[in-house]
């Protein structure tokens, strides 16, 4: 497979920082952004150029417009962006998520993909070419109880890249993706030591890796799940 030039949100953490050890074991540059700094820290000593690791919060559109403009002008548009970045309420009823959290969730978890998509879609576009996969959930297709932010904002994700679907030129392909149920500090959040049961971050990015690399145009607007 020829190497593609992968963006990629979230990915210091959990199955971020999975993919991106998959992606790059396999000869791809990977550009992504995370929040923290000791872990970026860490990625840029591991991965030199032309990986490339940036601090951008995806809730500020200034700072995800000016990553974008970077590593547009430096690396031209992305082969496959994917929108991984994400966080889960704390596990309680509807009514006791403070109006804060349930913002600052959906402003990650909904706006952060959109301005994201806002950023470099236009170039994409502009190519014709192109996968965009946003992380979506079983939680986004489905429902439990103490997890209401979550489940909206990846229903939200779901519609959404339905809808970009059917936007996109012919060759390109936008995918909302079940990565399956993984144990991950997130998991464990909601679901404590049973998480422990499920395979990990890196034991999933094995069959994952591949998989979203093998998607393209055929799958445009279909919701996959993640083979585990």
């Amino acid at each position: 497979m020829a190497a593609k030039i992968i963006v990629l949100t979230g990915a210091t953490r959990g199955l971020g920082r999975a993919l991106t050890d998959g992606f790059i074991a396999r000869g791809h540059t990977l550009l992504g952004c995370g929040r923290g700094t000791a872990q970026l820290e860490a990625l840029r000593k591991q991965y030199a150029t032309p990986h490339d690791f940036a601090k951008v919060d995806v809730r500020v559109a200034s700072a995800v417009d000016a990553w974008a403009k970077r590593l547009l002008e430096k690396h031209g548009p992305p082969d496959l962006l994917v929108n991984n970045a994400a966080v889960i309420n704390t596990v309680a009823p509807l009514w006791k998520i403070t109006a804060d959290e349930f913002e600052r969730l959906m402003d990650i978890n909904v706006n952060g993909v959109a301005r994201v998509l806002r950023a470099f879609l236009p170039a994409m576009v502009a190519r014709k070419k192109g996968v965009i996969v946003n992380f979506s959930s079983g939680w986004g297709r489905s429902a439990s109880p103490e997890v209401a932010p979550y489940c909206a904002s990846k229903y939200a994700i779901e519609g959404l890249t339905l809808a970009l679907a059917k936007e996109l030129p012919a060759g390109m392909c936008a995918v909302p993706l079940n990565p399956g149920v993984i144990d991950t500090d997130m998991l464990r959040s909601a679901w404590g030591e049973s998480a422990g049961t499920y395979p990990s971050a890196e034991q999933w990015a094995v069959k994952v890796v591949p998989f979203l690399l093998a998607i393209g145009p055929p799958h445009n607007g279909k919701s996959l799940t993640a083979p585990f």
